[in-house]
């Protein structure tokens, strides 16, 4: 078994999609229009779908905005410099909400940023970026 993807339902797909590709680098993977459901699916991510997880983008046409609810948390990306990466993503107009640094009560290196939906993406260091015997 493995993991296929996480699926966000967004309200502006152009806007998320950009998002995803120009501030985070994912890359556009597919895209399909289903007029009958009314509903688009995009799919994103760093490499291809048979080998990474990958980021499913549902855009319900009568929909242009949701909720977040209480329960979701956020999605994780890794980065070799999440002093560098928070630095790419205000230069390309992102949102930053937690700058990088040091994690409460830890050593991890980390950073938050957040989609144009709201949806929180944290910055985490690779392991060999984190302290050692963390």
């Amino acid at each position: 078994m493995r993991l296929l993807h996480t699926m966000l339902r967004v309200g502006n797909l152009d806007k998320s999609i950009a998002f995803y590709t120009e501030v985070l680098g994912m890359t556009l993977l597919r895209r399909k229009d289903y007029p009958d459901g009314r509903f688009t699916l995009a799919f994103v991510g760093y490499g291809n779908e048979a080998e990474n997880a990958v980021l499913e983008l549902t855009h319900n046409w009568d929909t242009d905005h949701y909720v977040l609810g209480t329960g979701y948390g956020h999605i994780a990306i890794e980065v070799h410099d999440v002093y560098k990466a928070c630095e790419q993503i205000h230069g390309a107009g992102g949102k930053v909400v937690r700058e990088a640094g040091p994690m409460k009560h830890g050593s991890s290196i980390l950073a938050f940023v957040e989609d144009p939906d709201g949806y929180r993406i944290e910055l985490l260091s690779g392991r060999s970026g984190q302290v050692a015997n963390e």
